[in-house]
């Protein structure tokens, strides 16, 4: 494919921007080689500054459940605009959103809006640990909730292991209120319960892992977990930044049947605009300031063009056809995939939860960081780049999720079948 005018810009934006990006993933280390440089999108594809055509599944990393340039979105946001970009003002459609929003996820009997997924989940343990007076916190291992300090860590070995911090800036006295644990192992979180007694103030979780690679819950674990949280006084926070609207209309607490006591929110509530919220039970977000002692602010939280899309955005969400077309979809394309695979004797394992999968090099089972990590990453590069020159952009990185949304028509899945079966027989 044509990829001068690509090259140029990365090679420009190398020498004013840090690394030629805006955000790590885009530099594609993961796989190798240079980025490209969009100009465009529409409906499931996007195009390039060199004129090439690619079927997108990274969708602005999940909220584009419409496609690109979603035209009731983008009226939504052109309307919104000629009466001014932002106030740091109340304005009422703050207030019908988070209707929208408390409508698909009631255990959200409070909310606030901000404006990206880290300070919602930045905001949501603080809360935790200035309801609670605690200062622990769990996480899981490969498991993602922005890049907030205390949340940079290494997961150590063993059950539970205090972390080091995973990046040069974080002090270790941050990183050390922070545990570790294997996803998907509920006989971890109980032996960290029993040993940090009193001292756990929450569990931030991914209740379907997205940034280490797709990796679902096993049967009954989140509800074990919340049964935990309950039994030993710990807040439990669900980042559904990723699931939310996205698995189901209400989440994974809807598909999965989880009461969280905090949840958060990512882009998917602003249209795939700048917009996240974190909301949960009134006695907890009755202690955020103006109400309480746990101080959050933002000039931008609430922007006006962005509550305009995510309402445009929650509207259309709300038809129950929209994740039954969603899912079968999806599920269609996976198991071509998984087909396609077979027959070139590709091991491979495709993990999937409604709109989201990722296929794993790797003959899995794939169920936790340490499994995610045997896959051969080496040998999704070659395919990820295979597949772009077949004019199919998937994520640039064998440890993200691919998204369908309903812009990709049947055409488009059977031209990206067709392409994986043409790509896996030179793997």
């Amino acid at each position: 494919m044509r990829n001068m005018n690509s090259q140029k810009m990365f090679s420009e934006a190398s020498e004013i921007l840090v690394g030629g990006v805006n955000s790590p993933v885009r530099a594609f280390r993961g796989v190798g080689g240079d980025p490209f440089f969009v100009k465009a999108g529409k409906g499931a594809q996007i195009w390039d500054v060199d004129g090439n055509t690619y079927i997108d599944y990274v969708m602005s990393w999940g909220p584009l459940l419409f496609g690109h340039a979603s035209s009731k979105i983008v009226r939504a946001i052109k309307k919104s605009a000629i009466h001014g970009t932002s106030f740091g003002i109340p304005t009422e459609n703050e207030t019908y959103l988070a209707k929208l929003i408390q409508k698909a996820f009631p255990a959200m009997e409070k909310i606030r809006l901000v404006s990206s997924g880290t300070e919602a989940t930045m905001s949501a343990i603080r809360l935790a640990r200035g309801y609670t007076g605690k200062d622990l916190i769990i996480k899981f291992d490969g498991g993602y909730h922005g890049h907030g300090d205390s949340l940079l860590v290494q997961a150590g070995s063993g059950v539970a292991t205090l972390s080091q911090p995973d990046s040069a800036g974080v002090p270790d006295d941050f990183a050390k209120h922070t545990l570790s644990l294997p996803y998907n192992q509920i006989e971890a979180v109980q032996a960290a319960f029993a040993s940090h007694a009193g001292e756990i103030a929450g569990v931030i979780i991914e209740p379907v892992a997205g940034n280490m690679g797709c990796v679902p819950p096993l049967d009954g674990y989140l509800k074990e977990l919340r049964e935990s949280c309950t039994q030993y006084g710990v807040v439990l926070i669900l980042d559904e930044v990723m699931t939310g609207f996205r698995v189901a209309w209400g989440g994974a607490q809807q598909r999965y049947g989880i009461t969280p006591d905090i949840t958060t929110l990512g882009k998917i509530v602003g249209g795939g605009m700048p917009l996240a919220a974190y909301g949960g039970k009134k006695e907890i977000m009755d202690k955020v300031a103006p109400l309480g002692p746990v101080y959050q602010a933002g000039t931008l939280s609430g922007n006006p063009i962005s509550v305009a899309a995510g309402i445009a955005m929650l509207k259309m969400a709300s038809d129950p056809q929209v994740y039954r077309k969603l899912e079968y979809k999806t599920q269609f394309l996976g198991k071509s995939i998984l087909e396609a695979a077979a027959k070139s004797h590709i091991p491979v394992t495709l993990n999937r939860v409604g709109s989201m999968f990722t296929l794993f090099f790797h003959e899995g089972p794939v169920t936790d960081y340490a499994s995610a990590k045997k896959s051969d990453t080496a040998q999704y590069a070659k395919f990820f780049h295979a597949m772009l020159e077949e004019g199919v952009y998937l994520a640039p990185s064998q440890f993200e999720c691919g998204f369908v949304s309903l812009a990709h028509n049947y055409h488009y899945l059977e031209k990206t079948i067709q392409a994986a079966e043409r790509v896996f027989k030179t793997l």
